[in-house]
């Protein structure tokens, strides 16, 4: 479904991602891992059309799409649930979640889609009217992934998503990252919690100072002892 193909990024003189290349397969759930500033993030970014690369192609469904813009990108299947959730914090909950269908014409689905996303986090039909930056952080989390689900995604990025959560939090956003992924939805996830995400993953790929240096299926690389000692505590 997605390739990126030998992309390089800059920030001035910065060289931020190295010939990065991976592929995700239509239905998988595919990691990125690495420490802080290895570059996962930009990479997400890069995908989204939020940084422009210095090089290299970006296909989705074999179509390139390197030189779409951030929108053209949402119409086409891709939606993104940024690091540190970034909700509007002064609108409500259900304006968040209809702000994520603004590029949508469909009322009938929109409507019916918006009753999955509150089937799916029922916290969030409990606090519809309320403020999102009333929220607590794993409230906000689901809202951030609940409005991302409301464009409709082909593939969905994910970077982040149990940053600053308690360990009872993690668990269930990893549970309904499952669970979206089980309904047809793609994933593409960037976490530096390695040993969730390679619990979930069909395939991951390691990236450390903007480059990939390992890559293998989620069972692999959380039995690789270079993993273990690396990332996971072993």
């Amino acid at each position: 479904m997605l390739e990126i193909k030998n992309i390089n990024v800059h920030f001035g003189m910065i060289h931020a991602l190295k010939d990065v290349s991976l592929t995700v397969n239509d239905g998988e759930i595919v990691t990125l891992i690495g420490a802080n500033g290895a570059g996962k993030t930009t990479t997400l970014r890069t995908a989204s059309g939020l940084k422009k690369p210095t090089s290299g192609s970006i296909l989705l469904d074999g179509k390139d799409i390197t030189a779409a813009t951030p929108q053209d990108r949402v119409k086409m299947g891709i939606s993104q649930v940024p690091e540190g959730r970034r909700v509007f914090s002064t609108m409500t909950v259900l304006e968040n979640l209809e702000l994520g269908a603004f590029l949508r014409r469909d009322k009938d689905g929109i409507a019916r889609d918006l009753n999955t996303v509150y089937e799916r986090f029922p916290i969030l039909a409990d606090r519809r009217r309320q403020a999102a930056g009333t929220l607590s952080g794993g409230e906000q989390q689901m809202l951030a992934m609940g409005r991302a689900l409301m464009s409709r995604p082909k593939i969905l990025f994910l970077d982040e998503p149990s940053m600053g959560l308690a360990p009872l939090l993690v668990q269930e956003i990893f549970d309904i990252i499952k669970a979206i992924n089980e309904t047809g939805t793609t994933i593409l996830l960037v976490e530096q919690n390695a040993s969730m995400a390679l619990q979930v993953a069909h395939q991951a790929y390691v990236m450390e100072t903007g480059s990939i240096v390992l890559s293998g299926t989620g069972t692999e690389l959380s039995q690789s002892e270079e993993i273990k000692k690396a990332y996971l505590g072993g």
